[in-house]
């Protein structure tokens, strides 16, 4: 049995003797441990007998949380976090960069190639790809629920509107438009290739999570992610992006490939930190993300390496002039919010309330580096 402070108790009563108490593990919702203590039938009953009227009414009969009180703020700082904050994050709008860098990257690639940019073509498929997104994130949250995943995810579209059906039906809405948008795209530019690639970087997401695959429990969430937004979205827009009348076909020279993998590295880099204050819940219901195999602080460990591999392609890449000057320039301005993701997540890894953070980090990373290497084709045109 943990020690614990019976000054902590607020409308409580002393026991006679520690064995009055029964002590439980719980874990809470943000994976913190605590104990938690039950009064037994007998004391309580006993109890209730020695105590006046006024002070029974005080005496709380459910379970009583005992931890620090410095961890006791923390819960309840945790349960009244505002509800518009827990919208915010259930909307994860900064998480639709993943559809934005892709597109935009394909975009300026196809705009070197061709000194084209079709603009109407590209709000199409940027609208497009952020439903896709949006069918991606609501089936997420949808597929969690029924495992119990996200039972204790406030932020969890299911439990903040209280309707499974509405944010499945809502799902599959979004993903019939966006689906809609990127097939009349590539048939109007009349590019097979582009469907194809298209349709395998849905089917990615489609295996991730939805059942009967689920491929994101068994830890290879990470990879689907690299080939989706990397080599299959990437180059599926540089080669709708830079058709026209006289134009249909593009090369998939190593440039684009190249660009494509830089592109897959940030993006699935936001997917792996995101599962690091997730580690205890992912575990109990059977998520054997990366994360739960290496453990946190093996996974700090890929992620300065992750990072370090990032900038040793890009020089490489760079020096062998597969990309422009002016790409691998610009993208190593970017070098020293690499370093500060690396750093921070080294730091905090063992720290939930800090490491949730983690992956807008990621994100901020994975939208500048794409902004910096979309800026260094047009620049190098």
């Amino acid at each position: 049995m943990n020690l614990v402070s019976l000054c902590n108790l607020n409308h409580g009563f002393l026991p006679n003797k520690s064995t009055d108490l029964f002590v439980k593990p719980r874990f809470t919702s943000f994976h913190s441990r605590g104990d938690v203590i039950t009064r037994l039938p007998l004391f309580y009953s006993k109890a209730r007998k020695n105590l006046n009227a006024k002070t029974s009414k005080n005496l709380r009969v459910g379970p009583i949380f005992l931890k620090s009180y410095e961890d006791t703020a923390k819960v309840y700082q945790e349960e009244e976090i505002p509800k518009a904050k827990l919208i915010w994050r259930a909307i994860k709008l900064p998480i639709y960069s993943v559809a934005l860098i892709p597109l935009t990257v394909g975009a300026s690639l196809a705009y070197l190639e061709t000194g084209l940019f079709l603009a109407r073509r590209y709000a199409t498929l940027i609208l497009s790809s952020i439903l896709i997104i949006t069918w991606l994130n609501l089936s997420n949250d949808v597929y969690d629920f029924d495992t119990g995943a996200d039972k204790n995810k406030k932020e969890s579209v299911v439990n903040l509107v209280g309707s499974r059906g509405g944010a499945l039906a809502a799902a599959i809405t979004s993903l019939v438009l966006g689906v809609s948008g990127l097939a009349w795209t590539s048939l109007l530019a009349s590019n097979i290739r582009a469907i194809l690639l298209l349709a395998s970087a849905i089917l990615c997401g489609y295996v991730y999570q939805c059942p009967p695959f689920r491929l994101s429990y068994q830890g290879l969430g990470e990879p689907l992610c690299f080939a989706a937004f990397g080599p299959f979205a990437t180059t599926a827009f540089y080669l709708l992006l830079g058709s026209s009348s006289e134009m249909r076909h593009l090369p998939l020279s190593s440039r684009v490939f190249s660009s494509s993998l830089l592109v897959g590295f940030t993006t699935s880099l936001i997917l792996f930190c995101s599962h690091f204050h997730q580690v205890d819940g992912d575990l109990a219901v059977g998520k054997f993300s990366p994360l739960v195999r290496l453990g946190t602080e093996r996974g700090a460990f890929v992620v300065k390496w992750t990072i370090r591999l990032l900038y040793s392609m890009l020089f490489f890449f760079g020096l062998t002039k597969i990309l422009p000057l002016p790409c691998t320039l610009m993208c190593f301005l970017t070098l020293p919010v690499g370093n500060w993701v690396s750093s921070y997540v080294e730091k905090h890894h063992k720290e939930n309330e800090k490491i949730f953070m983690a992956k807008y980090y990621c994100v901020r990373l994975h939208a500048l580096f794409g902004v910096a290497l979309s800026l260094g084709f047009v620049i190098a045109r």
